[in-house]
């Protein structure tokens, strides 16, 4: 039976923060209509808005549809439905403490509102004293997470960052939106490449980026500086709008952030692992052997598609980061893989900031906890991730990770958190399969070319088997911390640098390869300060092997 969650009242708070008591509605018109939110303390919140016509119907599975003109009078108090979300198992961990299945619930679930197919809204943030018109404030739109598969605009209220931004006398607005998950996103196979249909996620987020140019500047935005921000799926999101359109951003940005995500080693949405999806599919719905399958699915109603999306694996399922339902080239949108695209040079260029928590995999670990001796792994490696390895390339693969568990993630934590024999190991080799090694790869191709920064994160070392965990630096970004205060820098003028910042951060090239670092404690080797500029050269062997791998056989 699928778990029901249970919330970490700590974590809760932190992203409840900005819940103070709306005050009086303040409104804004668009085209011929009257939005209506709320003001709250310094801010004027605008949710829910509309930025698409209702993708169901005849629109399920097509390309957004822009809305011609809005009419009427609206009200934007309340963030829209999420949209509809893939059932997700809570592994079960027998040796963890409460406050680690917490942790984990909280990750998994995320505070989701409720879901509807019709979901596709944006909200806008805004500093009250600002006037339209007499001054135009730099945007920042935030992609969510969730492994394509969960979670929700609504999950992250951008009040905690607009009024940091007011404080630092560096007022920005905040954008974020909703985009299709799972299937009804991303579904895959031959039959949606021939039909062009891949990627509609991808889709959403660049008509809500077409929407915010139309008019961000009714709410004092500023559309020629607009940063996109995202984590984990989201950071993937916004590296697939730096390299869509052979890198041209059509202004309709102006720089990148990336927490958690970059160009992913993933194939074509008909290869060896999006095809399988489809086919389950079409025998799932019944409607394998149609005339006009995407039709049926078209047609049919929409609990019964939802139980079909439901019995695909997840992220936290055996597979784990080999998901159903995930951006793959689809010679529209993305024109070839993206790890390829990156070598091709089509990348936007702007300036961008790139980073990572230091224990990207331990959270997609738990399901496979049956994985205990180096022969296991390696059969999991070879029938989930690489079917085409040979046997000499295999073993060399499970070489680039040793097998004593203080080698492993989390990192740092010596033989602690070796949940069983392999966890350590294995999680060391998710995280940089598909986002450490990836992180590095495009840096490597891009970072004398573009002007970047990296970082990385390597705080929450103390909490057991997940360790500086993906989505761990969540609140550093969301409440209060350094990285908000970088990144509140970064949007008003594309470096995250200042007198007053809690650190110098030096750009990333190839010579240098400089990361500011952030720790929980005073590391005895570093500047006596919880933050350090250390160098991006670690486990470079087993990057460099990795990202051989996965450009002969993407995932």
């Amino acid at each position: 039976m699928r778990s029901k969650p249970v919330l970490s009242l700590a974590l809760s708070a932190c992203f409840a923060a900005a819940a103070a008591f709306p005050g009086p509605p303040i409104s804004v018109r668009l085209d011929g209509a009257i939005f209506t939110g709320t003001s709250n303390g310094p801010v004027n919140k605008f949710l829910g808005i509309p930025y698409a016509q209702a993708p169901v119907g005849d629109l399920r599975f097509r390309p957004p549809m822009a809305i011609p003109a809005y009419t009427g009078i609206h009200d934007a108090s309340r963030f829209g439905p999420a949209c509809p979300q893939q059932e997700r198992e809570v592994p079960d961990i027998p040796k963890a403490a409460q406050e680690v299945k917490d942790y984990l619930n909280f990750t998994l679930w995320q505070h989701t509102q409720p879901s509807s197919e019709d979901c596709l809204t944006i909200n806008v943030i805004t500093p009250k004293s600002i006037v339209p018109g007499l001054r135009k404030l730099p945007v920042v739109v935030w992609f969510h997470g969730g492994g394509f598969e969960m979670s929700s605009a609504s999950t992250y209220d951008g009040t905690p960052i607009v009024r940091r931004s007011i404080d630092l006398n560096e007022p920005v607005v905040y954008v974020s939106m909703n985009y299709r998950l799972s299937a009804l996103g991303f579904l895959g196979g031959d039959v949606v490449r021939a039909a062009g249909l891949g990627n509609l996620g991808l889709h959403d987020q660049r008509l809500a980026l077409r929407w915010v140019q139309k008019y961000i500047s009714s709410f004092g935005g500023d559309p020629d500086r607009v940063t996109i921000w995202g984590q984990s799926a989201g950071a993937m999101s916004v590296a697939m709008q730096m390299i869509t359109n052979d890198g041209d951003t059509e202004g309709l940005f102006h720089a990148a952030f990336m927490q958690s995500g970059s160009p992913i080693p993933f194939g074509w949405i008909d290869g060896k692992h999006g095809q399988r999806y489809w086919d389950a599919m079409m025998v799932d719905t019944g409607c394998g052997g149609q005339e006009d399958e995407i039709e049926c699915l078209r047609q049919m109603p929409f609990d019964e598609l939802m139980t079909a999306i439901n019995k695909s694996p997840d992220i936290f399922d055996w597979e784990s980061i080999i998901e159903a339902w995930i951006p793959r080239a689809d010679g529209v949108f993305l024109k070839d893989t993206p790890q390829r695209l990156v070598g091709a040079g089509s990348v936007a260029d702007v300036p961008f900031i790139i980073g990572n928590v230091d224990d990207e995999g331990t959270l997609f670990t738990f399901a496979n906890l049956n994985i205990t001796t180096q022969e296991l792994l390696g059969q999991y490696a070879h029938s989930n991730f690489f079917p085409d390895i040979t046997d000499e390339e295999l073993q060399t693969l499970l070489g680039t990770h040793a097998e004593d568990p203080a080698a492993g993630s989390p990192f740092g934590t010596g033989l602690e958190n070796a949940l069983t024999p392999e966890f350590k190991r294995e999680s060391a080799a998710k995280g940089d399969m598909v986002f450490q090694a990836p992180r590095r790869y495009f840096l490597n191709q891009v970072a004398d070319k573009r002007t970047c920064w990296m970082y990385l994160n390597k705080r929450n070392k103390l909490i057991p088997y997940l360790g500086s965990y993906q989505g761990s630096d969540l609140p550093q970004f969301y409440t209060s911390g350094e990285m908000q205060d970088y990144l509140i820098f970064f949007t008003n003028t594309h470096d995250p640098n200042r007198e007053r910042a809690p650190s110098a951060w030096p750009q990333y090239d190839l010579a240098s390869r400089s990361v500011l670092t952030l720790y929980d404690f005073v590391p005895t080797d570093g500047n006596g300060k919880k933050i350090n500029i250390t160098s991006d050269t670690f486990r470079a062997d087993t990057f460099e092997y990795i990202t051989m791998l996965a450009m002969k056989y993407p995932l």
